[in-house]
């Protein structure tokens, strides 16, 4: 039985460290764009040749190839896959769904971790301080201001998706400010139980 998820969420709302889980509890593979496309870069297959080409020049990596890449990797098979960093738009959720099923599979969930905002960026000015206190170096995006200028950005991009998998009865809400063993029973509660 394969499971696929795709976890939503702004930035710090704590994916990553949920994927790391479910990729380690689970066996699902994460598939983060940004990572297929490096290792894509690098490859030196034909859909490799096209990333690095379109990268070279600067431009965005189409949605096709993007597809292309998934495409591969849903091939390989395995237990399932966390999608992070995609879809990002209603014609990339349109591409995974049509993807998904000419493959003869199926999203089990799109999982949004709910967050307060105000607390959100309480806990990243919170990671900054012990980053700083520990005498290492601060991310960039560990300020205030350009953590808010990231969630406004987030919204604004995903709020329509949150939208779409409502209306295809995907969508389900977990409380991403709850500590990260109990979001992680949350998630774990949601998904189909291994047999």
């Amino acid at each position: 039985m394969t499971i696929n998820i795709i976890l939503l969420g702004p930035p710090g709302a704590g994916k990553g460290t949920q994927a790391k889980r479910l990729v380690e509890d689970r066996g699902l593979v994460q598939l983060s764009t940004g990572d297929m496309l490096r290792a894509a870069r690098s490859s030196g297959t034909e859909m490799g040749k096209r990333v690095a080409e379109v990268m070279d020049r600067g431009e965005l990596v189409t949605d096709e190839i993007v597809i292309g890449l998934i495409r591969e990797k849903l091939a390989e098979g395995g237990k399932g896959f966390i999608f992070d960093g995609f879809p990002r738009t209603l014609a990339q959720a349109d591409a995974l769904r049509a993807l998904l099923q000419e493959t003869g599979q199926k999203l089990d969930a799109a999982i949004e971790l709910k967050v307060d905002d105000d607390a959100l960026v309480a806990r990243i000015v919170k990671r900054a301080e012990e980053t700083l206190a520990a005498g290492q170096p601060v991310r960039n995006d560990d300020t205030p201001e350009v953590f808010s200028d990231r969630l406004r950005e987030y919204y604004k991009k995903t709020a329509p998706l949150l939208g779409y998998y409502y209306a295809t009865g995907d969508l389900r809400q977990v409380d991403g400010m709850a500590a990260m063993d109990q979001v992680a029973a949350q998630i774990e509660a949601l998904l189909p139980q291994e047999g």
